[in-house]
Parts: structure tokens; C-alpha cells; sequence
């Protein structure tokens, strides 16, 4: 098959787990032995992965412009992703106009209008993880977003908890929707052995991209709220804070006299991860999985974290000695893990038993694969099933046309 995959953002694997998860995307249609084309009309990073190294087509293009109209006549692709709901509702209308026959698939990497929706109610009430009600959710973010996966053959949800949101909230038919998590090998016994045991880590850790207002509020959050109490019972201990895109404003928040250190962009993470001895991971909004906690998990290292940050793996109880969103259980469970070596070693093969649960790369390739054979195979079908995607796409593709070209015309006149 020929594909083509529209991302927000080049791929960083190394920056965030959006891009991990992108990556693993990518190597599953090589490996399918299909030729992939990657294009994005953003900015090409200092940390974005080499592309043609892995046997991938890279291509800039542009918003708002025909010329993508020619480019993707050019790539004629059986299989179109879109990388967020954004690039669906910016090049959907014309790879709909253009290659009618191609399947489109939306990749969410979270649920953007949850996430959003929880950091405005957290902004206004202080409310770690409210309800999931229509008076949070039914939103211009979420009427944009669900039309955008209704307009698609079929959507990839990182998160089973998204996934019943979808369905039983907003009754979005499970035809349309697939559970792809984070793809990942299975983490051996012997590599588990390997990894360095309790006496041989020392130190908190915090890591994930600055750029995600949830990171950077579990930044400050651990500075104002958190850490003052751990130090307080640990006068040794320090927190390792790591992170791609670190502002001015939180290397200032570094202390060595505190042990809160601020020490940015991180070379390798598994390097780092695998050493600490406690991962934190605070988080008070959010959605989807959790990159920070999958490759604790990897590493053999105890994560403690809030309702947030387990949302989507496991059960509430095969988190509960290491999940609270209220700062001093959080500090006692925290301090608990860095001092009480059963504990930590009881957490360690928690994780390890849920990220080869959870993630196993194999099975969840081989569903997505299947997935989309069985798309292509019967598309013209599982179209006519989906009138409201029919409607939608009639409408939006329509009024998202003229705008696209009026906003063209204006740039050329300029």
C-alpha cells in the first residue's frame, strides 16, 4: 500500500511520547513493506527523527494552499493518516476532493477537547479530575473534534478510558474507532534482572516536554507544593527534572541548596529513568496515556502519580499504593517508594506486569494491520454505514473549501 501521513508536528520520539508513538506508527507500515510519505506544513525541528534514514518520504507542505492539491495527486495514496483532529480539518477536504478512494484514518495521540476542558475547569476550580459530564465536555473543541472523527473511516484511541467517552458519551459507533496504545516490546525476565536494583539508584526523577501545559504545571506544582515536603523527610534526596523546551521560567526554578534541579533536555531518558530511583508525575489535567509512566515502567522504576496520570492503565486498584491527587499522599507515598524497599520492589513488578500487559507491540500491530486490510477491503460499505460522516464531510469539506481558498487568494494578494 501507499501511505501518507499528515503530522501536526515533525516526529521528535525522543522529545515526547506523541512522537514515540508516531514513530512506532511509521516503522509498522515499513515493516508491512508499504511505502510511507511523511508531510507537515510545520516548522522542521532540531529534534525531529531522521525520516529518510528509515526509508520514509519526507515533504514540507503548506496550509491553506493548492499546491497540496497537486502533491497528494502526486502520492496517490490508498491510506491517508491524519496526525490530530487539526490536519483532518485542514487537508481532509482535499484528499477527499482529490483521492476519494483513499482511506482516512485520524490519529488522536490524546483527546484534545478532554485535556483542554480539564485545564480550563482546573484553571477555574483548582479540581484535579472532574466528572466526565456533558457540562464538561460539550464544547466548540469537542463539536470540532467529534465531527472530525465521525468524518473518518477510522480513528486510532490511545486510551481505553477516551474510548468509552466516545461511545457511551458522545455514541460514537465502535466501528469507527480502534484502542491503539503505545507499541511496545515486551520487557523480558532477563532484562528486567538487569536492570539496576534498589541499592543501585539514588534520587527523584520528573521528565516530560515543556512545551505540554500539563508537564509544566507538574513542574511548578512539585516546586511550590510537593518536593519542600519530600526534601523535609529526605534532606539528601534530589529531583532530576528533565524535559525537551524548557522556558526561562523553569530553569530559574532550579536550587542546588533545595536539590530541586532543572536539568533540561535529557540525551538519552531511558539512561536517566533507569537510575532514578522514584519517578514523580503530578499531574493535575490531562488526557490520553502517559509516555513518562510507560518508560518507568521499562526502566523498572516506581512511578507515584495522581487519578490523572493512571487514567487508561489498569485498574484503579493496581495503582492504588502509588495514585493520589492530594499533595500530602502524595509526598507519604512518594517517600514511602524512595525508603521501603518492598514496596519499591513490589511497584517495579506492578509495572512491568502492565506494560507487557498493556503494550504489547505484536498484538496491537497485527489488530492495526488487520484493521485497515479489512477497511480497504469493504471501505465502500463502511461508508454508506456512516451517514452522519457522510453529512459532515458534505458540509464541512464545502464551507473548509471556500475558506481555504478566499484565505489563498488573500495571501497572494498581499
Amino acid at each position: 500500500m501507499n501511505v501518507l501521513v499528515i503530522g501536526y508536528v515533525w516526529p521528535e520520539p525522543a522529545s515526547s511520547a506523541a512522537g514515540y508513538r508516531m514513530l512506532a506508527l511509521l516503522d509498522t507500515f515499513i515493516e508491512q513493506g508499504w511505502q510511507v510519505t511523511f508531510a507537515s506544513p510545520a516548522e522542521k525541528s532540531v529534534h525531529r527523527i531522521d525520516l529518510p534514514a528509515r526509508g520514509i518520504r519526507e515533504e514540507s507542505i503548506q496550509l491553506n494552499n493548492s499546491s497540496f492539491d497537486a502533491f497528494v495527486q502526486s502520492v496517490n495514496p490508498d491510506l491517508v493518516m491524519f496526525d490530530r483532529f487539526m490536519m483532518e480539518e485542514q487537508f481532509g477536504w482535499r484528499v477527499a476532493k482529490y483521492c476519494p478512494d483513499a482511506l482516512r484514518i485520524l490519529d488522536t495521540e490524546d483527546l484534545f477537547s478532554l485535556r483542554y476542558a480539564r485545564h480550563e475547569h482546573f484553571k477555574k476550580t483548582g479540581e484535579i479530575n472532574p466528572p466526565v459530564t456533558p457540562e464538561l465536555l460539550f464544547t466548540e473543541n469537542a463539536q470540532r473534534e467529534i465531527a472530525s472523527i465521525y468524518r473518518s473511516d477510522l480513528t486510532l484511541m490511545i486510551s481505553e478510558a477516551e474510548m468509552q467517552i466516545l461511545e457511551k458519551l458522545f455514541n460514537v459507533d465502535s466501528s469507527l474507532l480502534l484502542y491503539n496504545p503505545f507499541m511496545l516490546p515486551v520487557i523480558s525476565s532477563e532484562k528486567q534482572t538487569q536492570l539496576p536494583a534498589f541499592a543501585e539508584r539514588q534520587h527523584f526523577i520528573c521528565i516530560g516536554n515543556f512545551r505540554h501545559a500539563p508537564n509544566w504545571d507538574a513542574v511548578r506544582y512539585l516546586k511550590e507544593s510537593i518536593w519542600p515536603g519530600i526534601r523535609k523527610q529526605l534532606p539528601d534526596a534530589e529531583l532530576h527534572i528533565y524535559g525537551a523546551y524548557p522556558p526561562k521560567k523553569a530553569t530559574q526554578l532550579h536550587n542546588d541548596k533545595q536539590g530541586f534541579l532543572v536539568k533540561g533536555w535529557a540525551e538519552d531518558a531511558y539512561e536517566v529513568m533507569r537510575h532514578a530511583r522514584v519517578n514523580l508525575a503530578p499531574l493535575r489535567f490531562g488526557a490520553g496515556l502517559k509516555g513518562k509512566l510507560v518508560d518507568a515502567m521499562a526502566c523498572g522504576t516506581p512511578s507515584v502519580t495522581t487519578s490523572i496520570g493512571a487514567e487508561g492503565m489498569g485498574s484503579e486498584e493496581a495503582w492504588q499504593p502509588q495514585c493520589f491527587d492530594h499533595a500530602e499522599a502524595f509526598i507519604d507515598a512518594a517517600v514511602r517508594h524512595y525508603t521501603h524497599n518492598e514496596q519499591w520492589a513490589s511497584a517495579r513488578e506492578k509495572g512491568f506486569e502492565l506494560h507487557n500487559q498493556l503494550f504489547n507491540l505484536t498484538q496491537h500491530q497485527q489488530q492495526l494491520v488487520d484493521r485497515i486490510k479489512g477497511l480497504r477491503e469493504n471501505f465502500k460499505q463502511h461508508r454508506l454505514n456512516n451517514f452522519t460522516g457522510a453529512m459532515l464531510n458534505h458540509h464541512h469539506h464545502k464551507s473548509t473549501q471556500y475558506m481555504a481558498q478566499w484565505i489563498e487568494a488573500k495571501n497572494r494578494n498581499q
